[in-house]
């Protein structure tokens, strides 16, 4: 089993506005209309857990644009609206015992996805490896990728990517035998 974290980051770490924008993602210059290898790593996920504002979001895109199930972490929402009962699953509990239910469903490869599920997960240590993509902008302020953590957690670099002269995307790999 392995837990993913896929995302990019403003230069400060932000990973939305305050307000949730993504705009500033737009203005990533992209000639060739490359993905920066996203379907590559879609192919190699079994589904996808995110949290109620990251749905919200992909919801405001206008199409649907998840191929692979998708897992709704809510303790609060008890049913999707009904336009939407398709688009996800809602999970809730505690987040060890959901990874569990769902690798014994088949879901051993998991992207996770949005700021507060993802620090909910490095904060039980369940994130395996992270791709971060930085962008060269400082946002001031915003929607942090990190927040506080009660134990250190050690990752390993495996590589790094740069594309367009723009965007640096890094490869960490947890290692708990790495000495910082």
């Amino acid at each position: 089993m392995t837990n993913y974290v896929y995302i990019a980051t403003s230069l400060d770490g932000f990973i939305a506005t305050s307000d949730g924008g993504l705009d500033w993602l737009d203005e990533i210059p992209n000639p060739e209309q490359s993905d920066y290898g996203y379907a590559e790593f879609m192919k190699s996920i079994d589904a996808i857990v995110i949290g109620i504002k990251t749905f919200d979001k992909v919801l405001s895109f206008g199409q649907w644009v998840y191929h692979k199930p998708v897992f709704l972490l809510s303790n609060s929402l008890t049913k999707l609206p009904e336009q939407n009962f398709d688009k996800a699953e809602i999970v809730r509990g505690d987040i060890k015992k959901i990874i569990n239910q769902l690798n014994q469903k088949g879901y051993t490869n998991l992207y996770i996805d949005g700021g507060r599920v993802i620090q909910s997960f490095l904060q039980e240590d369940l994130v395996d490896e992270m791709i971060i993509t930085r962008v060269p902008i400082l946002l001031g302020k915003g929607v942090p990728l990190f927040g506080t953590l009660e134990q250190h957690l050690k990752f390993r670099h495996k590589k790094t990517e740069i594309y367009n002269d723009t965007l640096v995307k890094s490869y960490y790999i947890i290692d708990t035998n790495v000495e910082l």
